[in-house]
């Protein structure tokens, strides 16, 4: 085994830098390493240049590789959710994590967590480390209720797939199974192709397979759906990928229209689910259906995408709305997706929103009617009238933007900066095509911490904290001091990671630093460390000396928990080590022996230890007076030298006063003075060194006097400078009680469960919309009178909106640390939202909305999975669009705590108010077939009286009376038809000429009504 040494540390870093460059191949396997190891032997071996400070010291040597805070609590092969790459682990080629291994080995009980190198992208293949499985739930066909959950890698074939499945289901190898891919509401899709992947065969993250066997009868239990079927490698009619599309009849050749699903390709769910909502927009789809899109087509626009989109988009419209398919495979779809957006070309989940956003940009450009976009010089307000900025900056839009997104989706909102220093006031008017609101929750998170107090004794108690998700370390320390009583400015924030400090956080520091698995300990201090210039706060790490030369690598040399002291600036040797024997004293025991036979004559001895305090362990670190012993020895001078890594020559030092304080503060079981422990003389628990930036530092310590002095550079708190307490083993083993250190106790508030507000209504979002709000220190605004950045406030207002509204939820937020989903019930009417009174345009019109549409996301961060409801424009009923599967829904289904993206469409605009020109050419061609109808029924009515007469002519006389009256009748009545005809044509000619009018009416009134149609 290679030696950890400082010999070796040069090649252990070129060697790893070397292997971290290596390049990705598919099939390859690579290692998962916890960020926090990593980062600790980035210390040990100097790995950075500007960190070199620590190389080589063996207080910083990081130990057997640990993973555990990657690993799922109790399960050493699954990791946790939603890590980051760089963040959390780092990933290491496998000759890298070899090599790593044979330098320090891996923590005992865990395993190594090694994961396959996939290739991804259907035309730019990259090659990528598949962090996270995907889990596959199997069942048979004949119990569907006995369900194994197994993870696969997407590079896993179906074939391997079955052949685990037979295994875990005792199949007989002889028998035929075959595979199927089962969805919701009883649709299954057969697993054809044995060598495909997971990732061609479009499985995604908790897909349910269903292994189904042959009857001894050669009949398949789900009946012979698939032509030359073989064990497991039936097929069904081939299609090319890229130009057709996949789909389902199902013997179900009379689907409705627009009721077909999306199958899923794997992870694309995001996708299936925004292509439904946009689907069940009425205007949009019957754009495309009647082919108006072709006379629109932008193929020669440098910002749209050759006019490619908008077919691929067409297309599968097309084959939604046949009224022939259950469901399709978005394929071709998919493919120009991702030759557009190549964040969309693999195969992981994405946000629906995203799409959504890229595909209404990418339809516009597509399909903008501008072929020659203008320049236009914008301009400020300059305290005009908003009518007039909003028509010119709306004008201005439309000369540069005019596509049937722009008339469906396009709203203008205004927005009011104003600078805090010149007080300049900018108004811009904005067009949008969705509005992203915030959801009005706390802007708070809780916190696990530990507090340990001054008392020696006391157990650390942890704390469950609120605290604010965009605040400093100062909230923690007044969080926690209201909780326990202990002054916030006497309290220091650090983060303990293998026995050391990993980090020591300044008050002006942000909480965002403290990630949810760090180990957050707070230690109380008996002074204010900002004001007390006459103390210093030293952190104090445990360390255990070896005898052997070098050290033994299979463990780390450092034990128990590190803790901070606060001591005078000039003490004495002596009293330093008697105060940090106080601190330890809840770890220190004394041995068995001395316990048994010397029980009695300890009650005298302990009460004159450390000014009689030791008794209840209290000892206010910051007091000289109160650090003197009540016996002086001059011979403790005699444990001068600050011992090196292997000097053992203080083990026959004697330290008289040291002992007594020992025996004092241990406690009732310890010996006397002057009696002889195991054979020595009588010696000090351990040394001490001093280190300060990795370097033993021996000018604290004035030779002649052997006082301790701290200079103005220790004031300076810093995990870089620290004591370090060395214990020969054969000490530690007997004095000191590793048991007691995971010890502690759980205050109340670690039952506390933060109240959620049960939920919010949507205008509570729009409210929060349209706030003022302070524009934050990273995102500031260029004052154009002070003529540099400034912190605005800044205000959004809405000024017109569009015939259909998307809502965006903002349920998901990142930051550097914090990945986080609000899933707060946020309660949306299903008719007549009311946006009048968020508008602040007098002459607006009408804002009522009914909704249609939902987009829809289950789960966590980074996974769950996206559904849609969307109202058929046919029926008017609710459908439950979930990838493959469509099925009704009920109106109290709709709204939930999954609610993503809303999508409202304006009362005005619905199909028959003739809104959309498309919706008055129907008419239109409605009314022509209603007159050609009319003709032919007045035709028809003209020959039958002819016939009739005819008829009635050539009769016998003997039936002329009877056969005049009936033809007087008959006449009457085909009279009366052809009056009611003519009545109901009229009626309608009245309706439509009266309706006419009005838009007539209307028109006048509002002079900008093509305008005012695409604002609204």
């Amino acid at each position: 085994m290679a030696e950890g040494g400082a010999a070796d540390l040069d090649t252990q870093r070129g060697e790893v830098a070397a292997l971290l460059k290596t390049q990705l191949r598919k099939g390859d396997t690579w290692y998962l390493v916890d960020s926090h190891w990593f980062k600790q032997w980035k210390k040990y071996v100097g790995y950075d240049s500007w960190d070199k400070y620590q190389m080589g010291d063996q207080n910083v040597y990081p130990g057997p590789v640990d993973n555990s805070g990657l690993l799922r609590d109790g399960d050493v092969l699954a990791i946790k959710e939603h890590l980051i790459d760089e963040l959390d682990y780092i990933l290491v080629p496998t000759e890298g994590w070899n090599k790593l291994v044979s330098w320090y080995g891996l923590k005992e009980g865990q395993e190594p967590i090694a994961r396959k190198v996939v290739e991804q992208g259907m035309f730019v293949k990259h090659c990528k480390v598949e962090v996270y499985l995907t889990e596959l739930k199997l069942c048979e066909d004949s119990n569907m209720d006995n369900v194994i959950t197994r993870r696969f890698s997407k590079a896993d074939t179906i074939d391997m797939i079955e052949k685990e499945m037979r295994k875990l289901f005792s199949i007989p190898d002889e028998k035929e199974t075959r595979l199927w891919n089962r969805y919701m509401s009883n649709t299954f899709e057969p697993l054809n192709k044995p060598d495909s992947t997971i990732q061609d065969a479009g499985l995604y993250q908790g897909q349910v397979l269903v292994i189904e066997q042959k009857n001894e009868d050669g009949t398949w239990p789900r009946g012979s759906t698939a032509p030359n079927v073989k064990n497991s490698s039936y097929s069904l009619p081939s299609y090319n990928a890229y130009n057709s599309y996949d789909y389902s009849d199902q013997s179900r050749q009379s689907e409705r229209s627009g009721l077909c699903g999306l199958s899923n390709l794997g992870n694309t769910c995001f996708m299936n689910s925004a292509v439904q909502c946009l689907s069940n927009i009425p205007p949009l789809t019957e754009y495309f259906l009647k082919d108006k899109y072709t006379d629109e087509l932008n193929v020669d626009n440098p910002l749209g995408m050759k006019g490619e989109i908008a077919r691929a988009y067409a297309e599968l419209i097309k084959q939604l709305w046949t009224g022939k398919y259950s469901y399709v495979t978005p394929r071709p779809f998919k493919t120009q997706v991702g030759r557009f957006a190549p964040q969309f070309s693999g195969y992981q989940q994405q946000d629906s929103h995203e799409l959504l956003a890229f595909l209404l940009d990418g339809l516009h450009e597509d399909l903008n009617r501008i072929r020659k976009k203008p320049y236009i010089q914008l301009k400020d307000a300059n305290g005009r009238p908003d009518k007039v900025v909003a028509e010119e900056a709306w004008e201005n839009h439309i000369k540069r933007n005019d596509s049937i997104i722009v008339d469906i989706f396009h709203g203008l909102f205004k927005s009011t900066l104003v600078c805090p220093v010149c007080s300049k006031v900018s108004v811009t008017f904005d067009p949008f095509c969705y509005l992203t609101l915030p959801l009005p929750m706390k802007k708070e998170r809780t916190l696990e911490v530990f507090l340990v107090r001054l008392d020696p004794l006391a157990k650390p108690t942890q704390y469950k904290l609120t605290v604010p998700k965009v605040g400093y370390i100062s909230d923690l320390c007044t969080s926690l001091s209201n909780l326990s009583g202990v002054p916030a400015e006497k309290m220091i924030v650090t983060d303990i990671y293998n026995h050391r400090f990993h980090r020591i956080f300044a008050t002006n520091e942000n909480l965002s630093s403290i990630m949810e698995r760090d180990d957050i300990y707070v230690f109380e201090l008996a002074v204010n460390r900002v004001e007390d210039t006459d103390h210093v706060v030293i952190p104090v790490h445990l360390r255990e000396k070896y005898k052997q030369s070098g050290y033994n690598h299979t463990s780390t040399p450092l034990f128990g928990q590190p803790f901070l002291i606060a001591v005078p600036r000039t003490l004495s040797e002596d009293k330093l080590y008697n105060m940090l024997l106080l601190r330890l004293c809840r770890f220190v025991r004394s041995s068995v022996e001395e316990e048994e036979e010397d029980c009695e004559e300890t009650q005298p001895t302990k009460q004159h230890t450390v000014n009689g305090n030791a008794t209840n362990g209290l000892l206010e670190e910051g007091s000289p007076s109160e650090m003197e012993t009540d016996e002086q020895d001059d011979e403790s001078s005699q444990d001068q030298e600050l011992p090196s890594e292997n000097d053992n020559s203080q083990s026959e030092d004697s330290v008289g006063g040291d002992n007594e304080l020992e025996n004092g503060v241990v406690g009732p079981q310890n010996s006397t003075k002057g009696q002889q422990t195991a054979g020595h003389n009588k010696k000090r628990l351990f040394t001490f060194q001093f280190n300060n930036m990795g370097k033993t530092d021996f000018s604290l310590i004035k030779e002649d006097t052997r006082q301790i002095r701290f200079d103005e550079g220790h004031l300076r708190l810093s995990d870089r400078s620290y004591l370090s307490l060395d214990w020969e083993p054969e000490i530690k083993k007997k004095y000191f009680d590793e048991t007691v250190i995971e010890d502690f106790d759980k205050h109340e508030s670690m039952e506390y469960k933060p109240q959620k507000k049960a939920f919010f209504k949507l205008k509570d979002c729009i409210e929060l919309f349209t706030t003022k709000e302070k524009l934050g220190a990273e995102d500031p605004w260029y004052c154009p009178n002070c003529k540099q950045h400034q912190q605005a406030t800044k205000k959004l207002d809405l000024w017109s909106l569009p015939p259909v509204l998307v809502v965006h939820l903002k349920r998901f937020s990142y930051s550097r640390y914090m990945r986080d989903k609000l899933d707060s019930l946020v309660d949306f009417p299903l008719r007549d939202l009311d946006m009048s009174e968020f508008l602040i345009n007098p002459n607006a019109g009408p804002c009522r909305y009914d909704l249609i549409a939902v987009s829809n996301h289950y789960g966590g961060m980074g996974g769950g999975h996206y559904t849609a409801y969307a109202k058929n424009k046919d029926d008017g009923k609710w459908y439950n669009y979930d990838d493959s599967s469509v099925s009704p829904a009920n109106e109290d289904q709709i709204v939930s705590k999954a609610g993503y993206v809303l999508f409202y469409q304006r009362q005005d605009t619905v199909k028959g108010t003739g809104y959309f020109a498309l919706d008055r050419e129907e008419e239109e061609e409605d009314e022509e077939e209603e007159e050609g109808e009319e003709n032919e029924n007045e035709n028809e009515n003209e020959n039958e009286g002819e016939g009739r007469q005819e008829r009635k002519t050539a009769s016998s006389s003997q039936g002329a009376a009877s056969a005049c009256a009936a033809s007087a009748a008959s006449a009457l009545s085909d009279e009366e038809d052809l009056n009611e005809n003519r009545r109901r044509k009229n009626d309608n000619e009245q309706e439509d000429e009266e309706e006419e009018e009005e838009e007539e009416e209307e028109e006048e009134q509002a002079p900008n009504r093509d305008v005012a149609m695409k604002t609204n």
